[in-house]
């Protein structure tokens, strides 16, 4: 009797080196949009790929530990609106196509990235600033700082 193993998206995907190709395209894009790219002034852009592709190959079924800070956290003092997901989700779309994904491991890809859409968005600044402790360096960029480079952080 022969028992099939049914791969991992992971694996489907083709492992490391797909997440880590579609995270460069994605994180160039990131990094160079105008508004978007505010976020990540002064954080290392290598760094950042390596740890979204440790734990999006952990979510997708790889043999690879993810030990860093679980989404809520790690975007807690950022005021991240629906707006702002959806355009980041949007790009990510495109990087997998750019990359060469299919459109079925793309879905299954995003899927897995739209899960933790309520862990990141804040429903209102009111919400944002009861989730963050006054010592806490908040994150806010309004859309109209796209072309004006500066973030106002508190």
């Amino acid at each position: 009797m022969v028992i099939s193993k049914k791969l991992s998206l992971f694996d489907e995907l083709g492992g490391l080196a797909t997440l880590q190709k579609v995270h460069k395209i994605f994180y160039d894009k990131l990094y160079e949009h105008p508004w978007l790219k505010h976020f990540f002034a002064g954080h290392n852009q290598q760094a950042i790929e390596d740890r979204q592709t440790a734990f999006m190959a952990e979510k997708m079924g790889g043999a690879v530990a993810y030990w860093g800070k679980q989404p809520k956290m790690a975007h807690r003092q950022m005021y991240i609106t629906e707006e702002l997901f959806d355009l980041r989700h949007d790009l990510l779309r495109e990087s997998l196509q750019e990359a060469g994904v299919s459109n079925d491991m793309a879905k299954r890809w995003l899927k897995i990235d739209y899960a933790f859409k309520r862990q990141i968005v804040k429903d209102s600044i009111e919400a944002f600033y009861k989730t963050t402790w006054n010592y806490e360096k908040r994150v806010i960029i309004p859309k109209s700082w796209s072309d004006s480079g500066g973030a106002n952080t508190d």
